[in-house]
């Protein structure tokens, strides 16, 4: 199985993570937001008129309301994305990699109106009388590349649990257990019953679930980042500045942050605004295709709203949240984990100005440096090391204050750690200390820096259950449509009774394989949507003209009537 992940690893390496896939996301939003002048400023408005029902007609086709297909992919959007994805983001990037969040989700509007739009156009009515949408109907329908549509779906009904089931329950039972000392086991199980009955009931109960919860959440995350910022106002400029100063330079050492190049912020910014808001993945087409509108311009255009409510204000409160508190750049004691540590041969100090260059270059994967990693052994006596040739680097900044432990951290060690490659051999060694923290830890941190003190981390807490079982919730929907094309609608029920019992297994299990799979099969919806709107630009435009043109024919009818 470890063989297994870090083959997927590598595949993503080619792939989610290399160096062109931001490029080719960006490229085509920038592509249809100049091709179509720009709909998501000047659509923007009439998108809030379509939400409150301004253009209804009694008998539109459909399963729900603009509102509420809004919301149940708002749900599937807004999830620990919003808390755990921003604070990695800046963590590895910086603020600069803030600004290229926001402009993934700019552009993303005009992506995901596109993505919407066709989606709606080619959606069926199934057997059982609901309605069935999303990329792999267009690629089907009217491209004529069913082995393509086939691909899409195997690889939604794998995102489904690799990015909207497992990881989700394993966050919120993680945070659960921490914040409360809830054992995860019975997180897991209380809602996994809690999803049964939600999602049993198909798309109109997910829909009136979606369309209360989504509200809620939103305004508690928004109440409890604001209570924040402004406690830290006074640095709300200066945070601001420094997203907009870095953004082409890369975000410059400060405190323990030991600093990020151009390409490292351009990519994870890039790449967690993505993973935050989904414009162009082509999930979300599949919740508004079951949205009532005899148009399907009139749903795109609803889905112009997404990305803002989803990356430019949520993530971007939270962004102001750590960046603001300054939680960012300071060291914290914390246990390490193995994944985040590595250990340096020679002593490397963070005041030392050639040091922390020699460090970026490493970090950064620049090249630029002579940084090589450990191979040796470290005497320990009482849980601290002896010898000084070796830095721990934990969390890309530099562990301060550490210390070896076995079975609990009261157990301190003595003896000697072997290091191959940078990494400890002994696998039982726990290792505590100063330095950076990232995810959700980082976003929680932050939320104690305001009005409501220590009690600011109930916040993160409550809204990581929310926001991550809400994420559960539209994915089961988006992974039974994919059924539904692949297998037909008795594939649903199996489908979904096997995705609760895979919930409520992760709430208490390892998911990194799932991650692994996930983020794989997360490029492998992406890509082939990307390239099939690209294909359809021209019917897009088309469309688009022929929707205002008979909205501007209602008008006149109005007026001369």
């Amino acid at each position: 199985m470890e063989a297994f992940g870090n083959f997927l690893l590598l595949l993503d390496g080619y792939l989610g993570s290399s160096a062109w896939f931001p490029y080719a996301l960006l490229g085509v939003g920038l592509f249809f937001t100049i091709y179509l002048k720009f709909p998501q400023v000047r659509y923007f408005g009439h998108a809030i008129d379509v939400v409150r029902g301004k253009y209804d007609r009694k008998g539109d086709p459909g399963d729900t309301s603009h509102f509420q297909a809004l919301a149940t992919a708002l749900s599937g959007t807004v999830g620990t994305g919003n808390i755990s994805g921003v604070a990695l983001a800046i963590f590895l990037g910086g603020p600069a990699a803030l600004f290229w969040m926001w402009v993934t989700a700019f552009l993303g509007m005009t992506t995901k109106f596109v993505e919407v739009t066709l989606s709606h156009k080619y959606r069926v009515q199934t057997e059982d009388g609901t309605m069935a949408g999303g990329p792999m109907y267009y690629m089907d329908r009217r491209l004529n590349m069913k082995w393509l549509a086939v691909g899409f779906a195997i690889a939604t009904v794998i995102s489904s649990f690799g990015t909207g089931s497992l990881p989700q329950i394993n966050g919120i039972s993680t945070s659960m257990e921490a914040t409360f000392g809830i054992e995860p086991m019975l997180t897991g199980g209380v809602l996994a019953v809690l999803l049964a009955l939600v999602i049993l009931g198909g798309i109109k109960r997910i829909a009136a679930f979606t369309s209360r919860v989504v509200p809620f959440m939103a305004a508690v995350y928004i109440i409890g980042a604001m209570a924040v910022i402004l406690y830290n106002i006074e640095n709300v400029i200066p945070s601001f500045i420094s997203v907009f100063r870095d953004a082409f330079t890369g975000s410059a050492a400060a405190g323990g942050f030991l600093g990020a190049s151009f390409a490292y912020a351009f990519n994870r910014g890039v790449n967690r605004g993505l993973f935050s808001n989904e414009a162009g993945q082509g999930s979300a087409p599949i919740a508004h295709a079951s949205a009532k509108a005899h148009e399907p311009v009139s749903e795109g255009v609803v889905s112009i709203l997404e990305p803002f409510i989803d990356t430019l204000i949520i993530c971007t409160l939270t962004g102001l949240v750590i960046l603001s508190s300054g939680v960012w750049n300071e060291k914290f004691e914390n246990e390490f984990d193995r994944t985040d540590m590595v250990i340096v041969a020679g002593l490397y100090a963070q005041n030392n100005e050639s040091d922390r260059k020699e460090l970026y270059g490493f970090l950064n994967e620049s090249g630029e440096n002579s940084v090589a990693k450990y191979n040796g052994s470290i005497e320990v006596v009482g849980g601290k090391p002896l010898n000084k040739d070796f830095t721990i680097i934990n969390a890309r900044s530099i562990a301060e204050d550490v210390t070896f432990s076995v079975g609990n951290q009261e157990d301190v060690y003595t003896g000697e750690l072997k290091v191959v490659d940078g990494k400890l051999v002994k696998q039982n060694v726990i290792v505590t200390g100063k330095s950076l923290i990232h995810s959700a830890k980082l976003t929680t941190k932050a939320f104690t820096r305001g009005f409501f003190g220590d009690s600011g981390q109930y916040i993160v807490s409550l809204g990581l259950l929310l926001f991550a079982f809400s994420t559960a919730i539209s994915w089961s929907y988006y992974g039974d449509r994919a059924m539904t094309y692949l297998l037909g609608p008795r594939s649903v029920m199996p489908y979904r009774v096997f995705y609760v019992a895979g919930f409520f297994w992760a709430s208490f299990s390892d998911t990194t394989l799932v991650w692994y799979l996930s983020y794989v099969a997360i490029v492998v919806m992406t890509l082939p949507n990307l390239f099939g709107i690209f294909l359809l630009r021209k019917e897009m435009r088309e469309t688009v003209k022929e929707y205002w043109d008979e909205l501007e024919k209602d008008k006149a009818q109005k007026t001369n009537s």
